[in-house]
């Protein structure tokens, strides 16, 4: 059987959403989460749904699933399928559509497969329900399509077991579940947040392919304009649970006609921004819960050309944007609006002085010991060499930037920094201190003070049942800081002034905070000691575009106030070309490439580098990019590849005679000032190398 073969073509609109209005009842009052909510996705066609958190593109998803839950339901509106109401459908008719006709695949692969079933056996069970296949035929077409999702060894992978497998071949699992009856609409609701930049590429360039070769229409659920603009035709922007801009994704790219479009696209670093001269422009105010919405435009608060009397009238309609192709936009003024002008509010900055060193790393390793017998079988004690001759120095008032893959060693230097873990050999010097061999139990006061850490999720950072000013306290507490109680508390009122949180948050807890709001109380804690170095783990990644900007842009203002060295770790290279004054690369335990942001983000380029960068999304339609999607996963640190650590994933290997790369571990080489390489490339080579992102003119 052909896993490509169609099933009989369908003429109109694969969905049809029409003034779709959900509703949550709660204990005190009904919660509207999508109001008058409209969009068309045709056979074939891609469509995007971006927004910030609480906007209701994943209630709108679980609309058309018709899996709202007990508490959900569809207030007004209709939800059309291949013309057939799916509000109006029985349950045995939605069941006779799930997963056969529509398909969803969720932001946590584990969350869809059963770890306790192999992988075949769970990808045989889809056509064995849905079309009633024999075992032996549906064995075979998930063989086939394992195949088709470029999983190495297909006869291996349907013999595993979920656990056994990376984020991205589970992902890539949990696509292939979803294609496996061929269905007319796929829904995609992030898919790719939790994964690597490299492995999130290849996945992007799977959907596109596969969406081509089984004729599928996509609804495409994301906060990353840069994949939308990577995956989608058609493009809707929300806001509030309201649809405010529909169209063509290019036509809405570059004309935009929603004041929220736009902002969105000012809060994301595109190529060129830069923190002292075009700084991110953060949206002001907070947005609206559903049942506090504005009257009028819910936009209005936070809107540069809101006009009162006019635009808080009464409800705003959705509107044709002239001579597109069906490009629409819920804003009364989108013809008064000179979009082309840059924002008033926009601050530029000198840049920063870059002082002494203040934190040196010497030929750092650090190795951990693994009980062979106990989990991999065997009699020998493994060891997994999580860091290789780490070196590097941080200077006071820089922004160093850690980049690479998962497993590349990146938190394991955090932990090494902050003495969560002692290193296996080398040196740390915290100013010209010798801290190495200190785990933090037995480090002084000053020392731990001295180095803080902000953490990806500030969900689990904070103590639920404490405030934040307790918190704040409590670190203050700790660090010696005040000689009174009153001197505390006002030097943590201080510190609530300094993240830009209203004093009267501090009698809050947690949980009456927003996600942006609970990671301003953590960097505020973490500066409660006067912090000369703040180790800055993913700390926006889990943050909507917007509030990343605001973020971001409250780090580099502490920074420039109190000279903090900033070690920024991320996957994000955009963020990192945005704020970074030097960009170290790692890969497997080795430093590969360190030079400044300009030296790092133009060639020559180590080749992981290269392909780094040729995998980061840009929201930007100016700009086109030499696609290079590594096979493969990063090798074990437990069993690493002799030689060059990334030999076995590397398109240049060829053009070193030899076989040089398998054989010995390349030379940390410099290349100019300041910019290192550990390469076995030669000169000539590395001369002759192209941007892997290139920007038209305009």
């Amino acid at each position: 059987m052909d896993m490509a073969a169609t099933k009989p073509p369908y003429d109109g609109p694969v969905l049809e959403i029409e003034n779709l209005s959900i509703g949550f009842s709660s204990r005190f009052f009904d919660i509207p989460a999508v109001i008058d909510f409209s969009c068309t996705v045709m056979p074939g066609e891609a469509m995007g749904l971006v927004g910030e958190s609480g906007c209701g593109k994943s209630t709108v998803a679980l609309g058309v699933m018709q899996d709202l839950g007990r508490n959900g339901r569809i207030t007004g509106g209709s939800i059309k399928f291949k013309g057939r109401d799916l509000c109006r459908m029985s349950d045995e008719e939605l069941r006779q559509i799930r997963g056969s006709e529509i398909a969803m695949i969720y932001q946590e692969p584990m969350a869809s497969l059963n770890p306790a079933m192999k992988v075949g056996a769970q990808l045989a069970e889809v056509p064995m329900i849905h079309e009633g296949l024999g075992k032996a035929e549906a064995w075979f077409l998930a063989r086939q399509i394992v195949e088709d999702v470029r999983l190495p060894d297909p006869d291996r992978i349907l013999q595993a077991y979920p656990h056994q497998l990376s984020g991205g071949q589970q992902q890539r699992i949990v696509i292939a579940m979803a294609l496996m009856s061929k269905p007319a609409l796929l829904i995609l609701d992030e898919p790719t947040t939790a994964l690597d930049v490299t492995v999130e590429a290849g996945i992007v360039d799977l959907v596109k392919d596969l969406g081509k070769k089984y004729g599928t229409s996509m609804l495409f659920i994301s906060h990353n304009l840069g994949l939308i603009l990577d995956v989608c035709d058609r493009l809707c922007v929300m806001y509030a649970g309201e649809a405010v801009e529909s169209g063509n994704v290019v036509e809405v790219f570059d004309k935009m006609r929603h004041p929220y479009t736009q902002a969105l696209f000012r809060s994301i670093p595109l190529p060129g921004a830069d923190k002292n001269d075009s700084p991110l422009v953060a949206i002001p105010g907070n947005f609206p819960l559903p049942h506090e919405r504005p009257r009028g435009c819910n936009f209005g608060p936070r809107c540069d050309y809101f006009v009162a009397g006019r635009c808080d009238a009464a409800d705003i309609p959705v509107a044709p944007v002239a001579g597109d192709d069906r490009h629409e936009s819920r804003c009364l003024r989108f013809g008064e609006i000179d979009w082309a002008l840059p924002p008033a509010a926009r601050q530029t900055f000198e840049k920063m002085p870059i002082g002494p060193v203040v934190l040196r790393m010497q030929d750092l390793r650090k190795y951990y010991e693994v009980s062979a017998n106990s989990l991999f079988g065997g009699a020998s004690t493994k060891v997994v060499k999580a860091i290789e001759t780490l070196s590097f120095e941080a200077h006071e008032g820089e922004t160093l930037a850690i980049v690479g893959e998962s497993g590349c060693g990146k938190s394991t230097f955090a932990k090494v920094l902050m003495g969560l873990e002692t290193a296996t050999s080398g040196k740390i010097l915290l100013f010209d201190q010798d801290i190495q061999d200190t785990p933090i139990e037995k480090r002084n006061t000053h020392t731990v003070s001295s180095v803080q850490m902000v953490f990806q999720n500030p969900f689990d950072t904070l103590n639920p049942s404490m405030t934040v000013g307790r918190q704040i306290i409590r670190a203050l507490e700790i660090f010696g800081e005040g000689a009174s109680d009153a001197e505390r508390e006002a030097r943590m009122l201080e510190l609530l002034d300094l993240v830009k949180l209203p004093r009267i948050f501090a009698s809050r807890v947690p949980r009456q905070l927003s996600g942006g709001q609970k990671q301003r109380v953590g960097i505020a804690r973490a500066f409660a000691g006067g912090a000369g170095i703040v180790v800055a783990d993913e700390p926006v990644s889990a943050l909507d575009v917007s509030v990343q900007a605001a973020v971001t842009d409250l780090l580099m203002e502490i920074q420039r106030k109190n000279k903090t060295t900033l070690l920024f770790i991320s996957h994000d290279l955009s963020i990192v070309r945005y704020l970074s004054d030097r960009v170290m690369v790692m890969y497997l335990g080795h430093v590969v490439e360190l030079g400044t942001t300009d030296q790092v983000f133009s060639p020559p380029y180590h080749p992981y580098t290269e392909a780094l960068l040729s995998a980061v999304p840009i929201a930007d339609t100016r700009v086109t990019r030499n696609r290079i999607v590594l096979e493969g996963d990063i090798p074990s640190a437990m069993n690493p590849p002799p030689g060059c650590p990334f030999q076995t994933r590397c398109r240049w290997k060829s053009q070193v005679p030899e076989n040089l790369c398998d054989r010995e571990v390349p030379p940390t080489r410099s290349l100019a000032s300041g910019h290192q390489i550990k390469c076995h490339l030669s000169d000539a080579i590395f001369s002759g190398m192209e941007p892997v992102i290139k920007i038209a003119a305009t």
